[in-house]
């Protein structure tokens, strides 16, 4: 007893000594030549000894900027940093508090002087770029740049590695300005190393030709570019990993960087049989794949209602790709990646189905098995040729070539509400594919004089060809009054062709040099698709498939084509861009029949489109944008044609050539802010779209539950939805962080359908609180628990039809311990809870991956031992509800396993670069 008395008195003892002394230092930052106050200039104290950050803030619109902390050092450095002026720099004794600085004067800088600095400040705002100095974040040994990004004030990263800033979703992480590795953007956060980086900026994202061209891009989503250090911009690194398991389960990976400068080669492979999608090392917990065991990403094909392949069950895959970035003379980039993805996947599902009708309801249930083989080649190019400083040309090709086998099988049986079976069906079938595709864009910009005068020209081509040989098998029974049997044993030859091409013609014609422009556009959009299906029944007596279906073979030629010239009214400047456009569309679409001329349609429309958009910026930390857009949709060719589709007996489809084009209107709205004094961020969003003559499906269902389905235009349609987060981080001590955040998201709509030929509407409201806390205390321990609250209520304006409250549960609880030196173990747990679902499926589970990781020859080598779903309680049950059904469905998961895995890496980078200064002396880069 009275060891365990001193152990808890010496580690409150180190608490108390670890809080430190608080102080809170103020101050007012001016310019020296005009004596205006100085925003967004960076604030930033370090440690005497070894210049470690400890704390930060930005100056305000006034120049004000507060720093409060607590250490335990006597005296710090302060650091004052402003893009075109001097630094600032000051020892500062903490002795009493609060310290007021007064006044503080910075002075410009000369052109000279700016070269020779190379900058410490955590952060730097450069009009509409945020750079982070990587060097002042502090993260665990052997961090990737998503645990870097995780440090930052104002980013966001999901468990699938989705990022977001200031809640604008990243749409684009590049390397030195250049793409790494396609559009994947987990192959460059989880497999570069922080080490190897100095800077990370985030701006708006922007296409070469946009920011060629000095326009402003899309501020709906952000691109992180990440900088290397000179230093390691040379030489060869990398990693491989491996690993073995129980149930035999494995997994390998591999990569190899070779960086000479502007010239970048990287060739990466992978392979595993745990359902990880995509390329990652899992030295610590990123190979445990997709979510919750439930099946890697990959292709999903959907013929005559059967749907398999991809995003279930228990996958197979193999990867391997090569990148390749150089420069060619100053301003022309040259980059190229090719991947090939090989998988093979089994899943089995279990689906209870109850359908509503309005004055009826009935029951379906099935089981189906399927058995789906891909291996796919993709290659991409991007050329960036800068003919002169005006002139740019802007060419992407890509590549694609994908074989695919599919075996597939299935059980479906409905029963009425007296459990009288009423159809039955089995189906079973073999399809194999082979889909190639060709794409190129390009782009060509020229700019006339300094006042932002631009002339660009955009062709983006397609070619796509798909061909299928499909086997099936299938015999359906209906009962009841009018008792019917159906037995196909039928093959399919399927050709898909399709071309696409876009073309476009914009000017801008400045009004105002560099802040009003009046943009000229025209736009033609042509795109042809022919799709034969020839499908040819088995004859008994020939024992060959030569018996030709008419009823179930088709041979369309489908033709869109549209033009749209407009012009819009743009105003950009610092702190807000504004727009305002009008055009006009003509689109003509037109469907050629050869099986059925009879059927052939054309159709033309006229539309009118609006739109309008506001960004402002208020500071740097806070902006807000607004947008709207009115548009027309025209019906697909497919809703339009009145040709019998009978490929499914049980759902007999029949298109509608009378329907009308559908209008939106779509508004959203966002407003962020990110207070760096108070290590607050707070963002909300809205958006709203309004339909009118939406077109829906309208099935009649008979007596034996078999659909005819049609399509029809409704009114009353919309959705709206509103989402916020707000976060805090806390300090508590130099060693001590509680990060908090709170989000809350909701929504509404409202859906106007038909329920067996009776018009209804479901009003549907969903909110989802929830909540995550991380407390961390530095290289030895954190731990982020998160919960989840889901609400969902349908309320419909048909008697029969009841309405229905659902709600679940989800929590989850991460840990990592750092201690021992060089010992690290995670757990990642999960809880849910789902009382509404069926019975018979299971309501909750927990979810508990752990990792012990072991760091060997001197860091470069790890050994980890993994266990999957360690209380062996994985389930993917699910509710799915819509307006005319329930639906309880059931897979195959990735079950128990444990795992014994090695991961080395390499690093053979060159020598600092050094060059240098007038007048003697070295100068480092920045």
């Amino acid at each position: 007893m009275k060891k365990y008395i001193s152990i808890v008195t010496l580690l409150c003892g180190f608490l108390v000594f670890s809080q430190g002394s608080p102080f809170k230092i103020s101050g007012v930052l001016i310019s020296e030549d005009d004596k205006t106050p100085l925003e967004s200039a960076t604030v930033y104290l370090e440690t005497l000894k070894d210049s470690t950050l400890v704390t930060y803030t930005i100056s305000d619109k006034n120049g004000n900027f507060t720093l409060e902390n607590r250490t335990n050092d006597d005296a710090l450095n302060l650091t004052i940093s402003y893009v075109g002026y001097q630094p600032y720099t000051k020892t500062i004794k903490i002795e009493k508090s609060p310290i007021d600085l007064k006044t503080i004067e910075l002075l410009p800088m000369n052109a000279l002087d700016e070269i020779v600095i190379r900058s410490r400040a955590p952060i730097t705002i450069k009009k509409d770029t945020l750079e982070f100095n990587v060097a002042s974040f502090k993260t665990k040994r052997d961090a990737n740049v998503e645990d870097l990004l995780k440090e930052l004030p104002g980013v966001e990263v999901d468990e699938d590695g989705t990022i977001k800033v200031d809640g604008k979703e990243v749409s684009e992480i590049l390397v030195n300005g250049k793409p790494f590795f396609g559009d994947d953007p987990t192959i460059t956060t989880r497999n570069l190393t922080k080490e190897l980086i100095e800077k990370i900026q985030i701006t708006d994202t922007k296409s070469k030709s946009e920011a060629f061209s000095g326009e402003k891009g899309n501020r709906e989503n952000k691109t992180i570019n990440l900088t290397i250090k000179k230093e390691n911009n040379r030489g060869v690194f990398g990693r491989v990993s491996a690993g073995a398991g129980t149930d035999s389960r494995y997994e390998f990976a591999g990569m190899v960087n070779l960086f000479d400068n502007e010239q970048r080669l990287s060739v990466l492979t992978s392979g595993n049989n745990v359902n990880s999608s995509g390329f990652s090392f899992g030295e610590i917990r990123k190979m445990f794949g997709g979510s919750r065991g439930m099946g890697g990403r990959g292709g999903v094909v959907s013929i005559d209602g059967r749907s398999f392949g991809g995003g279930q069950g228990i996958t197979t895959s193999n990867t391997a790709g090569v990148n390749y970035a150089d420069q060619l003379g100053k301003g022309n980039d040259l980059s190229g990646d090719y991947f090939y993805s090989g998988s093979h996947s089994n899943n089995a599902t279990l689906t209870e189905r109850e359908n509503f009708l309005p004055d009826s309801r009935y029951f379906t249930n099935s089981t189906s098995n399927s058995k789906n083989d891909t291996d796919s080649h993709r290659a991409n190019m991007t050329f960036d040729i800068k003919i002169d400083s005006t002139f740019m040309v802007n060419i992407r090709p890509s590549f694609g070539f994908t074989e695919s086998s599919t075996i597939f099988e299935r059980e479906e049986a409905s029963r009425d509400e007296n459990d009288i079976l009423t159809n039955q069906s089995e189906t079973g079938s073999f399809v194999e594919s082979l889909a190639k595709n060709f794409g190129n864009n390009l782009n060509m910009t020229k700019r006339f004089g300094s006042k932002g005068a631009f002339l660009r020209l955009r062709m983006n081509t397609s070619i796509n060809t798909t061909d299928s040989d499909d086997f099936l098998n299938s015999e359906t029974h209906i009962y009841g009054t009018n008792p019917s049997d159906l037995i196909r044993k039928q093959f399919t030859d399927g050709k898909r062709n399709s071309n696409s091409l876009a073309m476009g013609i914009t000017y801008r014609l400045p009004l105002q040099a560099k802040k009003w422009f009046l943009d000229f556009n025209y736009s033609f959009d042509n795109d042809k698709r022919k799709d034969i299906r020839s499908t040819f029944d088995f004859d008994d007596d020939s024992l060959l498939y030569d018996d030709f279906n008419t009823q179930l073979s088709t041979n369309f030629t489908n033709k869109n084509r549209q033009h749209s010239p407009n012009v819009k009214v743009v105003y950009d400047s610092e702190k807000m861009s504004f727009g305002l456009g009008s055009g006009y569309s003509n689109r003509t679409i037109g469907n050629s029949d050869q099986l059925r001329p009879e059927l052939s349609l054309e159709q033309s429309f006229d539309f009118l489109n609006l739109d309008a958009n506001l960004n402002y910026r208020f500071s740097p930390k806070s902006s807000f944008n607004f947008k709207y857009d009115y548009s027309n949709q025209v019906p697909q060719i497919s809703q339009l044609q009145p040709y019998q589709d009978v490929s499914n007996p049980l759902n007999i489809i029949t298109g509608n050539p009378n329907l009308k084009p559908s209008t939106n209107h779509r508004l959203n709205f966002g407003f962020n802010n990110f207070d760096f004094q108070k290590r607050t961020g707070f963002y909300v969003y809205a958006h709203a779209n309004f339909t009118e003559d939406n077109v829906v499906a309208k099935s009649l269902v008979d007596e034996n539950f078999v659909k005819n389905t049609t399509y029809t235009n409704v009114d009353g349609n919309y959705n709206m939805s509103l989402g916020s987060s707000f976060s805090k981080d806390f300090k508590l001590d130099p060693l001590q962080t509680i990060k908090f955040r709170l989000g809350l998201s909701g929504s509404l709509s409202q859906q106007v359908n038909y329920n067996n030929d009776v018009e209804y509407a479901a009003l549907n409201t969903q909110l989802n609180p929830n909540l995550e806390i991380t407390y961390s205390w530095k290289d030895l321990f954190e731990i982020r628990p998160n919960y989840r609250l889901s609400f969902t209520k349908t309320k419909y304006d048909l008697d029969r039809l009841d309405d229905r409250n659902f709600m679940s549960h989800s929590l989850g609880i991460r840990t990592a311990t750092f201690f021992p030196k060089k010992l690290e173990w995670r757990n990642d747990i999960d809880y849910r809870y789902n009382p509404n679902v069926a019975q018979g499926f299971q309501k909750s589970a927990w979810f508990w991956n752990a990792t012990l990781a072991y760091s060997v020859l001197k860091d470069n080598g790890t050994v980890t031992l993994k266990v999957y779903d360690l209380l062996n309680q994985n389930t993917n049950a699910q509710r799915t509800t819509t307006d005319n059904y329930i639906q309880d469905s059931q897979s195959t998961v990735l079950e128990q396993y444990f795992m014994l895995s090695f991961n080395w890496k390499f690093n053979s980078l060159g020598a600092k670069g050094e060059m240098k200064q007038r007048g003697g002396g070295t100068m480092h880069m920045m």
